[in-house]
């Protein structure tokens, strides 16, 4: 039996004037978005007339079918205003209700499909009212047990999964309501209740779709079908009719595509410019930053493996609070923004634009990511206008492959907020051709927002136990280092009066050979000879006022890109002196009196947990910027990267954002950063005379337990030799002289395209087969890297550029003292490389004790 009607309600009425502002849109253009793909192939779309308001076509890069139907309220391919797709989906929702009556409704299951349906589908469960709601999904989930599952025969990705949290809930009586975005032949539907109706059979389904486009000849299937299950089978769409396909239309769609498949290189579409139907390429560079969503605790992300009424509840109180720190995230002037949710994950995203929608003042859309490749035409009578093309980065299971975001690019948005799950939230995301490096090519603004995704039974944190609700405030100076109390609080616990010193021959050994972590131990403090001390002199003299205007350039860029209150957390301790530095220019320039803290991160052991739940406890986890002072190769900051996913996955809480600012990055592998050039940081020259007199950090299990903080020793011992507050005050007195270059200087940054090349890794593998090294961790690039080497390891050799200057004058003193060579290369990308000796390795350890994954 079938039962079509037109929108009621509220929602309804939303729908109805969402879709005559369509017709009116497409009607001052004059033009169809259907009509390019219906002249050259001859397919018609009769129907209702409210189809082409609904509807615009496109054709489909996919051997199985030439074209597609593009919803214009669906929020998939075209950025829509989310209160009209919300809108659409709750209308349906409530016919369906008004279809069975309230107490059938109660009992009544959603069941949306994946990818297209899910966020449809969810809204449909609104609309129904207190029913539970489930979708498909081609994600497997370690440890869920499949409750079904189907087969979508034109799809190009066919295989769907049900993975509900509790099998009950297929299991009941009540009616099922299926739901998607098109009911085209009916395979799918027919496929679906089929292998449930096997397993749990039940008399009521209701299938529920934006179009009804079935074929005359298609019509009567689920009729037929539903006598041969012996149930009931209704059907509720918005609006119905056909598409009329000629003959040979499949072969000549694919000539069509191959005809107009776009060249692998276009010119950069710029910022509000006209669409570009070719997959985009970097441009001018956006700004790219997280927003804290501060997503409820255990509350699901979806309905891949259920989501009840009593979630629904939660999310609708936590709403107004994520769409204000949305809102408080934004530029002030942007006037157009999107919300781009991920592939399956439609809903939250959606909803959060809805909010948003209701809270601003700003135009708002939503539209999400895709698996589906679609050809993309520049013209206005075609759907997709615009194609962005990045990596799959959640591991899929049917392995790697393109995704697409589609009609973003050129459509005039002055910010785009990427709305994506923890699971997604990978390294592949953050490449250089990732999504948000995509965006950032054509939008000014770009945010990301990662939702927790939600796994079944698993425990909040699997790998730490019990914790005691209180941890210690961070120790100051001067009872811990030497720097003034206001300048930084150390996230980290004393270890003054234990014994970790061992000699550096020793402690290479031990590592290289694998019986040992380097962070279990500390080198004996290097002792600077006289004529060490004048070079540093020497070289701070010479060097203040670059490193001033340095500072100055980073500090600005994270308050127009990060924050503008930003929480400075130093990665202790080369970062520490960067961080007190930038505190004082935020204060120089701006007035601001920035928190600063210093924190230990561990290569091979990840970022002190302990300290992030600190943070997390006295800070808005969006605010907090890791600072660093340079970068090498770049491998703290994917350490940073992949220890703070670990932490979202065990504690639950979001919104740290793992991009590091230094001071340098001449590895080419961080976007905010003062400079990429390879100079001389003072500060790299000495050990703790020059941070405070506190040691590297110690993370060792006899000392460190399960509720403490990583540690360190203060040097009371060296307050003679202490240089700490003398480097501070030479780089913090040219302040003054520099405003202007920094001005220039970060004008200059924020204009450019500063996306990570990593063209230092690169170069580091290199070397290290090159040389016969094949370890990376034993190729340590930079200047600063190369003085680390001099000083606390056992150097082989350098490897300096030729005709390097007096920024490597410490590092040839260090040289001669320690009986190194220096070998001079051409066309080196740093100003030296430090080589540890591999000795005691045969070339399958590094620094942490165990094979090096490249």
């Amino acid at each position: 039996m079938t039962e079509s009607a037109h929108a009621e309600g509220n929602a309804g009425e939303q729908a109805d004037r969402a879709a005559a502002g369509v017709r009116a849109d497409r009607a001052a253009a004059g033009v169809w978005s259907g009509s390019w793909v219906a002249e050259r192939l001859g397919v018609e779309l009769a129907g209702d007339e409210a189809l082409p308001a609904l509807l615009g076509l496109a054709l489909r890069r996919n051997p199985r079918r030439a074209h597609l139907l593009v919803s214009n309220v669906l929020g998939k391919h075209v950025p829509q205003s989310p209160s009209v797709v919300y809108g659409h989906g709750v209308a349906l929702g409530r016919r369906v209700r008004d279809l069975l009556g309230a107490e059938e409704a109660a009992r009544a299951v959603v069941l949306g499909y994946a990818e297209t349906a899910t966020g449809l589908g969810h809204c449909v469960a609104d609309g129904l009212g207190p029913a539970a709601y489930l979708h498909s999904t081609r994600r497997p989930v370690a440890g869920v047990a499949r409750a079904g599952g189907f087969e979508e025969s034109h799809s190009h990705a066919t295989s769907h999964l049900l993975l509900p949290r509790d099998p009950e809930l297929l299991a009941g009586d009540g009616p099922l309501v299926l739901v998607d975005d098109e009911f085209s032949t009916g395979n799918t539907v027919l496929n679906t209740v089929r292998a449930l109706h096997e397993r749990y059979p039940r008399e009521r389904y209701v299938v529920v779709a934006l179009v009804d486009t079935r074929s005359p000849a298609d019509a009567g299937r689920l009729e037929e079908f539903a006598r041969e299950i012996g149930a009931r089978v209704d059907l509720v769409t918005a609006a119905s009719g056909t598409v009329r396909l000629p003959p040979g239309v499949l072969e000549k769609g694919q000539e069509l595509v191959a005809r107009h498949e776009a060249p692998p290189v276009e010119p950069p579409t710029e910022h509000g410019g006209g669409p570009s139907a070719r997959p985009a390429r970097p441009g001018p560079s956006g700004s790219v930053a997280r927003v804290g969503l501060r997503w409820p605790d255990g509350l699901p992300d979806g309905g891949r493996h259920g989501f009840t009424t009593a979630h629904r509840e939660r999310l609708e109180a936590a709403l107004p609070g994520m769409a204000a720190r949305i809102a408080e995230a934004l530029p002030a002037d942007a006037r157009r923004v999107l919300v781009l949710g991920f592939e399956e994950l439609m809903y939250a995203p959606l909803r959060l634009a809805h909010a948003l929608e209701e809270t601003t003042g700003a135009e708002v859309r939503y539209s999400t990511t895709t698996r589906s490749p679609v050809l993309a035409v520049d013209d206005p009578g075609y759907a997709i206008r615009t194609r962005l093309v990045f990596p799959a980065h959640d591991d899929p299971a049917d392995g790697p492959g393109e995704r697409y975001a589609y009609n973003v690019a050129g459509a005039g948005f002055d910010a785009v907020v990427a709305v994506v799950d923890s699971a997604a939230d990978t390294p592949a995301l953050h490449a250089p051709d990732g999504l948000p490096a995509r965006l950032a090519a054509h939008v000014p603004h770009v945010l990301l927002a990662v939702v927790p995704s939600y796994v079944p039974g698993a425990p909040r944190a699997p790998h730490a136990p019990e914790r005691p609700s209180m941890l210690p405030e961070p120790l100051r100076g001067p009872a811990f280092s030497s720097y003034a109390p206001d300048e930084v609080g150390w996230l980290l616990q004393d270890l003054s009066d234990v014994t970790l010193e061992a000699p550096t021959e020793e402690r290479e050994e031990a590592i290289q050979r694998g019986g040992a972590h380097y962070a279990e131990s500390l080198p004996v403090e290097y002792q600077p000879s006289e004529q060490y001390q004048q070079l540093f002199h020497a070289a701070l003299d010479t060097s203040a006022a670059r490193l001033a205007r340095a500072v100055g350039a980073v500090t600005e860029v994270v308050l127009t890109e990060r924050s503008p209150r930003p929480v400075l957390v130093s990665l202790a301790r080369a970062g520490t002196p960067v961080g007190v530095l930038m505190r004082r220019w935020a204060h120089f320039r701006h007035g601001l009196d920035l928190p600063h803290y210093a924190v230990s991160i561990v290569r091979g052991r990840g970022i002190d947990a302990n300290a992030l739940r600190w943070l997390a406890e006295h800070h808005d986890p969006a605010d907090v910027v890791f600072v660093d002072g340079w970068t090498g190769k770049g491998a703290i900051t994917r350490e940073l990267a992949a220890a703070l996913r670990d932490f979202e996955d065990t504690d639950g809480v979001t919104g740290f954002d793992p991009e590091i600012a230094v001071l340098a990055d001449p590895g080419s592998c961080v976007r905010t950063y003062g400079t990429r050039d390879d100079f001389l940081i003072p500060s790299a020259c000495l050990n703790s005379t020059v941070s405070g007199l506190i040691s590297r950090t110690v993370l060792r299990a006899d000392l460190v337990g399960p509720h403490d903080f990583h540690g360190a020793k203060f040097y009371r011992e060296l307050a003679a030799a202490d240089l700490s507050p003398a480097f501070l005050d030479a780089v913090s007195a040219r302040f003054p002289d520099v405003t202007d270059a920094v001005d220039a200087q970060a004008k200059e940054l924020l204009s450019a395209d500063r996306a990570p090349t990593w063209e230092g890794w690169a170069a580091v593998e290199r070397i290290s087969e090159e040389y016969g090294i094949h370890d990376v961790n034993l190729v340590k690039p930079g200047v600063g890297e190369t003085t680390r080497v001099m000083l606390r390891r056992v150097p082989w050799k350098v490897l300096a550029r030729a005709g390097a200057g007096a920024d490597l004058d410490h590092v040839r003193l260090l040289a001669e003292q320690r009986g190194v060579p220096v070998e001079e290369v051409d066309d080196l990308p740093y100003t030296c490389v430090g080589l540890i000796h591999p000795r005691y390795t045969r070339g399958a350890t590094g620094a942490d004790g165990r094979a090096v994954a490249l």
